[in-house]
């Protein structure tokens, strides 16, 4: 497995080793885990050659204690990297990444209007700035996204397209521990209390999502959200930032469970000071 730190020792190793196969590209922030993994995966199913990028981008913060702590264990990813397969390791520094200040703009067409976009002012963008960054850099065929992050999904297949990027924009499954709970990065920064916890949060989700089901959606839809943030808000070691029902290709939030004939349910949690997301397909 290629480790590359530098710009020029990507494209050494692009050189070197792929002249000719269908690249692939797995964008991370490192602390891998087994949803990593799944991507890796799914990207060598589909690709001959496949590159991991591990990079805890700073312009997509918009909280900097979040970012310094944000787990880094690039060792650790690496040698699960190589066990999983990935023929290369993209890890470079911020001032290798960003030799100037990235002034860039985007345009996301109202999809970060509702969900983390208001949480988090101005984090999409700086997943665009690093995501185009990335796709310039490697010219991957395939690029591989878990639906955990189902808002920053969009966005980017929605960049791809406004850009020209001939780039397949891969979905990959949100992979749950036997709990339930997402797998995260963050997840590592939770107490063994919080940790306990954190389950709640998708089988909270998932019964009020069956019980909406179950009445023929004639729960008001802001009746439904105000019941679940309540019941999430139970457990003492929660605290629910937001949930939402949105349209599933527009991401504008919903009024009535009749507009709309996919609807995604999504939210941020946090435990403590860890902040957790999760979404579910609710129609």
């Amino acid at each position: 497995m290629i480790v590359a730190k530098t710009i020029q020792e990507l494209k050494d190793g692009y050189a070197a080793a792929c002249p000719s196969a269908k690249k692939g590209l797995v964008p991370t922030m490192g602390a891998l885990h087994e949803g990593h993994l799944s991507l890796i995966s799914k990207a060598k199913e589909m690709c001959g050659f496949v590159t991991v990028s591990v990079f805890v981008n700073p312009t997509q913060f918009n909280n900097p204690e979040d970012f310094k702590t944000y787990p880094r264990t690039l060792e650790a990813d690496c040698k699960l990297l190589e066990k999983a397969g990935a023929d290369m390791v993209f890890a470079p520094s911020a001032e290798e990444i960003y030799p100037e200040r990235d002034t860039r703009v985007f345009d996301f067409h109202g999809l970060d209007r509702y969900g983390e976009g208001p949480m988090r002012p101005g984090h999409f963008n700086g997943v665009a700035q690093i995501v185009t960054k990335l796709f310039d850099l490697n010219k991957p065929d395939c690029a591989f996204f878990g639906e955990k992050d189902y808002q920053q999904l969009a966005i980017l297949k929605r960049i791809a397209k406004d850009y020209g990027y001939p780039i397949e924009i891969v979905p990959c499954p949100i992979l749950r521990a036997d709990d339930g709970l997402a797998l995260s990065s963050r997840n590592k920064l939770l107490t063994p209390e919080q940790r306990k916890a954190a389950p709640h949060i998708f089988r909270t989700m998932s019964s009020s999502a069956e019980e909406l089901a179950r009445s023929g959606y004639s729960i008001p839809a802001d009746e439904f959200i105000s019941q679940l943030v309540g019941r999430i808000n139970e457990s003492p070691e929660l605290e629910c930032e937001y949930m939402e029902a949105v349209d599933a290709e527009s991401l504008q939030k919903i009024s009535d469970w009749n507009s709309s004939s996919s609807i995604r349910l999504w939210g941020a949690v946090y435990a403590g000071k860890v902040r957790l997301i999760d979404n579910i397909q609710i129609k």
